[in-house]
């Protein structure tokens, strides 16, 4: 089942468990519901437009920016030139849930990932490796000033 939405001012088709990209929306509690539902499929070959009844829900996975579009505008001839950068902020959002005429379709649960705690070195055992550095490194030689060069004697005529 999939289910086509409008979201930001773009049309999405998305199915249970796709991850879209959509214009930066507020969520509340990591849930973003899409409310404008323009097309929702059912069985093989069926499609309807929903009047009130079809809503699809996702989570929040990400909130970014886009990469750096550059705007250059230029006119030859005329000295002019003018360079502007640009970064589109985004939510990403995992559709979690179709629901339309008494059906719910939900995509599965994601397995959790296992958090390892890093390892911090203690801050004696830093101070510690920074002295044993600065001992075993050489010592810096004064470099022995070279005698100055003597001038060329001009040429005589």
């Amino acid at each position: 089942m999939y289910a086509v939405i409008r979201a930001g001012g773009k049309q999405y088709r998305v199915a249970p468990g796709d991850v879209i990209r959509v214009e930066k929306t507020g969520s509340d509690n990591g849930t973003v519901q899409f409310g404008d539902v323009l097309a929702v499929s059912g069985k093989e070959g069926e499609i309807a437009r929903p009047q009130s009844q079809a809503r699809v829900v996702g989570q929040v996975v990400e909130e970014g920016r886009a990469d750096k579009i550059l705007v250059f505008h230029y006119k030859r001839k005329k000295q002019y030139k003018k360079l502007r950068g640009h970064r589109q902020p985004f939510t990403a959002v995992r559709i979690t849930e179709i629901a339309f005429d008494g059906q719910s379709f939900t995509a599965p649960e994601l397995p959790k990932k296992e958090v390892k705690p890093k390892k911090k070195a203690a801050p004696e055992a830093a101070e510690a490796e920074e002295v044993k550095a600065a001992a075993t490194a050489p010592a810096k030689k004064k470099a022995a000033k070279k005698p100055a060069s003597k001038k060329s004697a001009g040429k005589k005529k």
